[in-house]
């Protein structure tokens, strides 16, 4: 089934940014203020947001297409840069002079994240902005196996865009997954799939986190009132699980060893259905690669891209 994710093409739309670490070490409290002192020894960049959802997809071999906003600035050139070496073309992107590149610049320290500056632009997109996307996602969607909403609540997949995508995609036959954001879900009403982790569904549901069943109640209900196909919800160390129209909700256990940062796994466990379904794999089987997929990543340090290199080994000892 790997070999046939050649075959695949995934087309992803959403919030792109820029994922900065800055590594260092701690010895010493600052004496201007209780805050450790870091030493910085390097940085490295990654893409992020849906940005990563792409790379994840062209990690696993099938082929990616990138539709979504950068700044005219040096950020957004080492977008480009990174998406080319990770072999996404940067080619569908949108420049706009108006916004700049979001960038997020995390500063580790001995493995561990002492803290996270984000730069970035939240306001919603400008009608000719989201024009030229549209027109462009309705060249691109009929060649799609799949395409993924990555929302990230920055601005790009407004209520009205979110909305006449997934009428194309169902008018199409196409398969409509999102990552949701924000607590209402009512705008993703009729896609395929959408797969929120255990807080973004309870506040969905405006349910308390604390409830001992918020799993199911909240599984269920957004199966049914969206009416959607599937509802994966991730639960961090504690697995995800699959809800499907007519059968019993599936659990699967993560398969991480060690849970070193969370940080893209979202945009794994997507990227991994995308691709899955889109090669055929049943519902179930899709759900089980992406959750050993998410178990990988999380093992790093920093945002990760699962590649099929990561997955054989893996697949191996299953």
């Amino acid at each position: 089934m790997l070999e046939n994710f050649g075959n695949v093409k995934v087309l992803v739309v959403g919030d792109i940014m820029l994922d900065r670490y800055w590594w260092g070490s701690v010895t010493r409290i600052s004496p201007e203020a209780p805050v450790p002192i870091v030493d910085l020894h390097h940085s490295t960049f990654a893409p992020g947001g849906a940005a990563n959802v792409a790379a994840n997809i062209a990690g696993l071999g099938a082929e990616a297409f990138l539709l979504g906003s950068v700044g005219v600035d040096h950020e957004g050139d080492t977008l480009v840069e990174l998406l080319r070496s990770s072999g996404v073309s940067p080619q569908h992107l949108v420049q706009d002079s108006t916004r700049q590149t979001s960038v997020k610049t995390r500063i580790i320290a001995h493995s561990q994240q002492v803290v996270r500056v984000d730069n970035e632009t939240s306001s919603e997109h400008s009608p000719d902005h989201q024009t030229q996307l549209w027109e462009r996602l309705t060249v691109l969607l009929s060649d799609m196996d799949a395409v993924i909403l990555s929302d990230y609540a920055k601005g790009l997949l407004s209520p009205d865009l979110v909305r006449r995508i997934i009428e194309k995609g169902k008018e199409l036959g196409k398969l409509v997954l999102v990552d949701p954001k924000g607590k209402d879900y009512s705008r993703y009403k009729g896609a395929t799939l959408i797969t929120p982790n255990r807080r973004e569904a309870a506040e969905a549901c405006n349910l308390s986190e604390d409830l001992p069943d918020l799993i199911n109640i909240a599984g269920n209900r957004l199966l049914d009132e969206l009416q959607l196909a599937m509802v994966l919800i991730t639960q961090s160390e504690e697995g995800m699980t699959l809800f499907r129209i007519g059968e019993e909700p599936v659990h699967l256990s993560t398969t991480a060893k060690e849970i070193y940062d969370v940080t893209g796994a979202g945009d794994t466990v997507i990227a991994c259905i995308g691709v899955a379904l889109g090669a055929g794999m049943d519902f179930i089987d899709a759900a089980s690669l992406a959750n050993l997929s998410a178990g990988l990543v999380v093992e790093q340090v920093g945002t990760t891209a699962i590649t099929r290199e990561m997955l054989k080994p893996a697949l191996a000892g299953t």
